[in-house]
């Protein structure tokens, strides 16, 4: 059974637009609310849960590498301490203590440099101690070293718990898209659904990778570098935290200006997606009609609009950076003068100033990164949200309360007051009833928009009745699971549908479990095997929804084998055979008439010369069937089946020469 899109254009109701759809080559775009972000950045989160031990894992490592890294300026400040002691010391008497020396020196009306050696463990006469410099630079050492190690760790752990959350997002939306009834894909556009199942999850996977690193890892290092700084000292620690109010002020305006622009960005990403894609698949189309200025044109417009768009996003977020080092670098130059007043004055060592000034600056560089990932943030963010979108739309009805399972397969379909619109104020179907027994031929005929193709889709339940039932053996098909329902039913559209494979597997897809002499069977008996022992590959030749090197008639041929290897007790066949020679229509018929057998047939047909043999033609107008018999019956009425008749047999009416202009000659 083929299942490509089972409605065609030409049954679709006049005027039914949804979100998205646009002319022909001119795409659609779909609505975008406002941004959610706090909701959808907590639902985004919550689909971390799964991984909670490894996230766990994360905050721990991270937590030790941080605290590590914290440590690091610390200790290396007493190496300084030490250099700067034994140099001071050397260039001391040696036999003095330390007070005496610094009296020494006050005596001598260095009060300035007296006081600074007052904050420094020195001893007179004696220079560098090179051991225990050693020692300090063998601990900062592993220190680095250890904290390194978590880092990546860290970073391994939370590559595997993005890649895994993304794994299952990716799931969830492939599984949603087969929940998803028909009629959500009638009012979508296909670029713009496949920018969501690709760009947007994968945008989501680089923010989280991105954001969650930095994001966790800044927010400690600010935490350990605060803690730091006050234990070195407050005064100075405080004016550090002034950058944090600024920061987040700064930040908070951009991110309000920068937000809207993210969210177009996307939507226009969509829409030129919808366009590209339209215009690559009426390729052909474009050329024919001459109208590749006007496709480029339209692309230009919409990438013109993702542009800017773009541009304008990026731009705005980027101001975050330059703004935010500026703070950092007058936050550098406040600190830098202070320390040094502090330590001339001796309250502070000089290693601990190096320490203080080394701190501000990792201080302030993760508030600023913070700053930073606004942008990807903000975008990542909206992409999960489109995505978010996509996975709350209305599902097709839950059946697992459904436990009745059809009984044998004979083919017996009854519609009983059938109802059906596609738009509550546009009728469609109305008040439909006929009963086929099993092995008729039913054929339906009438006008384009007569509702042909809307009958045989609400036998496939593709969309559910307003009112009445449709039965199968007597069998109400509601009661069933579709998947139940449609493993009876055989469906051949006029819109052939190949998947890339070879040319066995697309014959096989109905029935995966086929064998080969099956699969050869099918073939010959719908005439594929005439051609496909023709192709240097045979049943091998790879072909995909363009074809190949086979023609559409070929195409058309192979999913009729398809049809005929899944042995339906139902078979529908919508213009299934408007693609093939009428040699080889008559063929196919002749091939299908054993499948037949015992089995009920729905043939829908414009060429009526198809279907003159069939057991019951309904003719159908404005969605209610006019009139029903078979081909005999029905040209006897002489009514709307024999008029359309006649206009496919009848030569060409001759208008009637028209009357002589009265008045002047042209001339």
């Amino acid at each position: 059974m083929t299942a490509p899109r089972a409605m065609k254009e030409t049954e679709r109701i006049q005027g039914m637009r949804g979100p998205g759809r646009g002319g022909p080559m001119g795409g659609g775009m779909v609505g975008q609310k406002p941004l959610e972000f706090g909701p959808s950045i907590k639902r985004l989160i919550k689909r971390l849960r799964p991984e909670r031990p490894k996230v766990i894992a994360v905050i721990v490592a991270g937590v030790i590498s941080v605290a590590l890294t914290a440590a690091g300026p610390r200790v290396l400040g007493r190496a300084t301490d030490v250099i700067f002691a034994g140099f001071i010391g050397k260039n001391l008497p040696a036999g003095l203590t330390k007070e005496q020396a610094i009296e020494a020196v006050r005596a001598q009306g260095q009060a300035k440099i007296a006081d600074m050696m007052s904050g420094i463990d020195l001893v007179p006469g004696q220079g560098i101690d090179f051991t225990a410099l050693r020692n300090v630079l063998l601990i900062v050492l592993g220190l680095y070293a250890f904290a390194a190690l978590l880092s990546f760790l860290q970073g391994f752990l939370l590559n595997d718990v993005v890649q895994h959350t993304v794994f299952r997002l990716r799931s969830e939306v492939e599984d949603k898209l087969n929940r998803l009834p028909l009629r959500y894909f009638d009012l979508q556009p296909r670029g713009e659904l496949l920018s969501r199942v690709t760009n947007d999850i994968d945008n989501v996977a680089q923010s989280l990778q991105q954001t969650m690193s930095q994001l966790l890892t800044s927010l400690l290092t600010v935490v350990f570098m605060l803690g730091m700084m006050i234990s070195i000292s407050p005064t100075l620690a405080l004016i550090a935290l002034v950058t944090i109010p600024v920061t987040m002020f700064i930040a908070g305006m951009v991110m309000k200006r920068s937000q809207s622009q993210f969210i177009t960005q996307w939507r226009k990403t969509g829409s030129l997606n919808v366009q590209i894609e339209e215009a690559f698949t009426g390729h052909s189309l474009v050329k024919v009609f001459g109208r590749q200025r006007e496709v480029q044109e339209s692309f230009e417009v919409d990438n013109d609009g993702l542009f800017k768009a773009s541009f304008m996003a990026q731009f705005l977020s980027g101001l975050i950076m330059p703004v935010m080092m500026l703070i950092a670098n007058l936050n550098y130059v406040i600190i830098a003068v202070l320390g040094g007043l502090r330590v001339a004055s001796g309250t502070l060592s000089l290693g601990d100033v190096q320490a203080f000034i080394q701190y501000s600056r990792q201080f302030t560089q993760p508030v600023t990164q913070v700053a930073s990932m606004v942008n990807l943030l903000q975008s990542g963010v909206a992409s999960a949200e489109r995505v978010f979108e996509l996975l709350d739309a209305e599902e097709e009805p839950d059946e697992e309360a459904i436990t009745e399972t059809p009984a044998e397969a004979h083919g017996r379909v009854a519609f009983e007051h059938v109802s059906f619109r596609y738009d509550e104020d546009q009728p469609l179907i109305e008040d439909v009833s006929f009963h086929v027994d099993p092995g008729q031929t039913v054929a339906i005929v009438g006008p384009t928009g007569a509702g042909k193709t809307t009958l045989v889709n609400l036998i496939m339940r593709f969309y559910d009745l307003d009112a009445g039932r449709i039965t199968l053996d007597g069998v109400d098909i509601s009661g069933l699971r579709r998947e139940d329902l449609r493993s009876q039913i055989g469906m051949v559209l006029q819109d052939t549908w190949l998947f890339q494979g070879t040319i066995r597997e697309n014959i096989a897809y109905g029935r995966p479990d086929a064998t080969e002499e099956e699969i050869l069977t099918a073939a010959r008996a719908t005439f594929v095997d005439r051609f496909v022992v023709s192709l240097p590959d045979g049943y091998d030749t790879v072909v995909d929804d363009e074809g190949g090197r086979i023609s559409a008639g070929e195409k058309q041929l192979l999913t009729i084998a398809r049809a005929f290897l899944a042995d339906p007790a139902l078979l529908i066949l919508d213009e299934a055979t408007s693609s093939v020679d009428t040699r080889t229509e008559l063929l196919v018929q002749h091939a299908m008439s054993a499948l037949r057998v015992d089995r009920t047939s729905f043939v829908i047909a414009h060429r009526l010369s198809t279907i003159r043999d069939a057991d019951l033609i309904l003719v159908m107008e404005d969605g209610r069937i006019v009139e029903q018999g078979n081909h005999h019956q029905l040209l006897e009425l002489d009514g709307s089946y024999a008029a359309l008749y006649n206009s496919q047999f009848s030569g060409p009416i001759i208008p009637q020469a028209l009357p002589e202009p009265v008045g002047p000659s042209p001339s």
